[in-house]
């Protein structure tokens, strides 16, 4: 059986404000109830597979495991990258750590940020490439392309091998023409940055194209510090590995150099990257006029639109190919054809040191997540949800007093070693400088205003004595 691996990195900054740098687009349920990171994991039912490995950086670690843990997977692991290194140093982690435990381990290295509409399409074509897989060949998938795309790089096929084809040249993305004339010869496909292999094989050629880069994660994986459910590498040995893709690192050397190693299967399974918001138009439901509308949105006489709305409502007249976002705390408004230059807007926010490029006003913790309702110069208005059993680290603040009042559920909270139960319309006063520790110890969600009042609100100013999520 394959172990699937699940890249879970990136910041998808194409999809700002609804994108962000601590909830990045493969944690958000963008097109239906499950998120993208979840439809990838959901989509392996029915196939015979390993306990999947995530791979995934540091700040996300509690929300993947939280979206791992609703989809009840078992013995998931989670792999952290300490710096974004790539896609190829990433694969050597997880290809590391499958020949630790099984020295013929097959890898299906799945991106967490793909749609797959038909998935029997990409369940038979995962068992096609199962058995090439473990014959030491190095498959990549090529998505049959249905229209002259130039945002994707493509694969040129050549001589037939069994189900698939041996793979010619990796193409840059194209031009316009270019991407026609490819569509028109029937000879290329869409690089899906989805590849099958043996994890031993992987890393052979590594040390053969690569050899820095392997030393360098071999290095990594040397000193091993679990947590939780978490597998945390050397940080300094990682951060000295090279940078480099998949595809430049040894899939594009190795077609040159042994053409029947590297074959690529068609795959036509409705397959999108959702690399911008003109693609997630594209693969969400539309009404009559193509207008694709999320949230309490209302339109006259607009056509072709794709507007989400978190909270407020939202109304169009007499527009056509709009992207229009509102979420709590910004507004996007971007022409449907230019919704990819929105990176510009997040290089403008990031140099002025913007907090809305990296967080949403709603953020989560292992624990649970708050809302940053309201804020002054002096003040700060939070709305707290606590999961049950959860509990906040013990801390204590230098320069803000805070005062909790709760709205549903029962709160367990220590003031400098004494503990009180509070219940709905109950509040608490928590001075500067006292140790406190906020618990739920009930079987439903505690909800809770928290007003925090002093010359620094910062969320910099926690002192953590204890934790049992590791950040003490």
């Amino acid at each position: 059986m394959f172990t699937p691996v699940i890249m879970a990195g990136g910041s998808g900054t194409r999809l700002w404000p609804l994108s962000r740098g601590n909830y990045p687009k493969q944690f958000l349920a963008l097109t239906g109830d499950t998120t993208m990171l979840q439809q990838t994991l959901l989509r392996l039912k029915g196939l015979a597979h390993q306990a999947p490995l995530l791979i995934c950086n540091e700040d996300h670690r509690f929300i993947a495991a939280e979206q791992v843990r609703q989809l009840g997977v078992q013995g998931a692991s989670i792999l952290l990258e300490p710096v974004g290194r790539n896609t190829a140093p990433a694969i050597a982690l997880a290809a590391l750590q499958a020949v630790a435990t099984s020295p013929d381990a097959v890898l299906l290295v799945l991106a967490a940020d793909h749609v797959i509409d038909d998935e029997a399409a990409f369940r038979a074509a995962v068992q096609q490439a199962e058995p090439l897989a473990a014959a030491g060949k190095l498959v990549t998938f090529g998505i049959v392309p249905t229209a002259p795309e130039t945002g994707y790089g493509y694969i040129r096929r050549g001589a037939a091998s069994g189900l698939g084809f041996q793979v010619d040249a990796f193409v840059e993305k194209p031009n316009l023409p270019t991407a026609e004339q490819y569509l028109q010869s029937g000879e290329y496909y869409w690089n899906s940055g989805m590849f099958m292999f043996r994890a031993d094989r992987y890393l052979q050629l590594l040390g053969q194209y690569q050899p820095a880069m392997l030393a360098a994660c071999q290095a990594a994986m040397a000193e091993l510090s679990p947590d939780l459910d978490f597998v945390r590498v050397k940080k300094a040995a990682f951060e000295a590995c090279p940078d480099n893709s998949i595809d430049y690192a040894i899939m594009e050397p190795l077609s040159r150099d042994e053409p029947a190693s590297v074959v690529v299967l068609p795959l036509a399974a409705g397959w999108n990257d959702v690399g911008g918001f003109a693609a997630l138009w594209q693969v969400s439901g539309k009404n009559s006029d193509g207008n694709s509308h999320h949230g309490d949105v209302w339109s006259h006489n607009s056509q072709n639109c794709y507007v989400r709305a978190e909270q407020q409502l939202v109304a169009t007249v007499g527009v056509q190919d709009l992207v229009v976002i509102s979420t709590k705390d910004a507004v996007l408004v971007a022409h449907k054809d230019q919704a990819q230059d929105v990176k510009h807007i997040v290089a403008q926010l990031k140099a002025k040191q913007r907090p809305e490029v990296t967080f949403h006003r709603e953020v989560y913790r292992p624990w649970g997540k708050y809302d940053s309702v309201d804020h002054g110069e002096r003040f700060q208005v939070k709305r707290i949800t606590v999961k049950p059993g959860a509990k906040l680290s013990v801390q204590m603040h230098h320069h803000r007093a805070e005062h909790w009042i709760v709205v549903s559920g029962t709160a367990k909270v220590t003031i400098d070693g004494t503990d009180q139960y509070l219940t709905e319309n109950q509040s608490v006063y928590i001075p500067i400088t006292a140790v406190h520790a906020l618990e739920n110890p009930g079987k439903v969600e505690l909800e809770l205003i928290e007003v925090q009042s002093g010359s620094y609100l910062g969320e910099d100013d926690i002192v953590r004595f204890e934790d049992r999520y590791g950040r003490a």
